[in-house]
């Protein structure tokens, strides 16, 4: 009995020895957490709190009010210049670019003040951005050169949805179709949809800002009378002055024989007319100038031109 009473108090006291030993580690740390909440200046802290919570109200306060100042006075601005006779899609897409270069240029300064507030420090991590901007510049620089070409072309109005352009450099043209600040949309008249980066852009001929010429030139036979084919070419040119009245910036004139080459000659008509109805009034003149000289009996040469060597 004995023996079993002394064994078991051997072991209350082993387990409590080991009980003290996790214990009392954790009651100096505990102390020490309590130390140090109590050494604490709480009301140098409140105060703190209390000023950046109102430094941050007042941030927030101050950019809201130039974010709502910034909006009124582009829209205000893009109102007054909606009022002349100016490209509806150029204003529009000029007037989103302006306001989203606004909202992010103030949203910069916005979250810059406020990490700043905060305490945190805003030149390493600025340092740290430059050096990722600089590798997201390099890989996106064709994104960027297409950015900046697209915003040159819509500030200059160099075209305009509707117009038939060329690009001389790319062998394509076609009816313009969308213009944007990173491609350039045109439809060829075969229907084909081309989507044109707008830094491969480097010369562009726009057909659709100035009357253009109509050139028919409607081939001869040089011993025939030429008085008389002229008089048919000329009765030619008023049905179509008649028909396209309204479209006729100038009106034509017979500008005489042109020698094509090997032996073949025309006499050649020149006009100018509004832009966009080039082709079909050059189409139409051309087929009542061949009506009118068979008419009068004068011979059309069918044989092949063929251009000097």
């Amino acid at each position: 009995m004995y023996f079993l009473l002394g064994t078991v108090g051997t072991a209350d006291s082993t387990v409590d020895s080991s009980d003290i030993s996790i214990i009392e580690p954790a009651a100096q740390q505990l102390n020490a957490i309590q130390r140090w909440w109590l050494s604490l200046n709480w009301e140098a802290i409140t105060g703190l709190i209390i000023q950046k919570a109102i430094t941050i109200l007042f941030i927030i306060v101050l950019f809201s009010i130039l974010v709502r100042v910034a909006d009124f006075l582009v829209d205000r601005t893009f109102t007054s210049y909606s009022k002349k006779k100016t490209n509806e899609v150029r204003m529009t897409t000029l007037h989103t670019l302006i306001r989203n270069v606004i909202h992010y240029t103030l949203g910069f300064f916005f979250i810059y003040a406020l990490l700043s507030t905060i305490g945190i420090p805003v030149g390493s991590l600025l340092a740290g951005a430059g050096i990722a901007g600089l590798a997201i510049g390099l890989g996106a620089q064709g994104f960027m050169n297409d950015i900046i070409t697209g915003f040159f072309i819509i500030t200059e109005q160099q075209i305009d949805v509707g117009d038939y352009i060329k690009l001389n450099d790319l062998a394509i043209e076609g009816t313009v179709t969308s213009v944007g600040l990173r491609t350039l949309q045109l439809q060829s008249s075969d229907g084909t949809v081309h989507f044109v980066p707008n830094r491969n852009i480097t010369t562009i001929s726009n057909t659709s800002r100035a009357n253009m010429r109509v050139l028919v030139d409607v081939r001869i036979d040089p011993s025939e009378d030429i008085v008389g084919i002229q008089a048919a070419i000329e009765r030619a040119n008023q049905q179509i002055v008649q028909k396209y009245t309204e479209v006729i910036q100038t009106p034509p004139v017979i500008f005489g024989i042109v020698d094509l080459g090997n032996s073949n000659y025309a006499i050649r008509t020149t006009m100018y007319v509004s832009n966009g109805r080039q082709h079909k009034i050059q189409e139409e003149l051309l087929s009542a100038s061949i009506h009118e000289v068979s008419q009068a009996g004068f011979t059309i040469p069918n044989s092949p031109v063929v251009a000097a060597k």
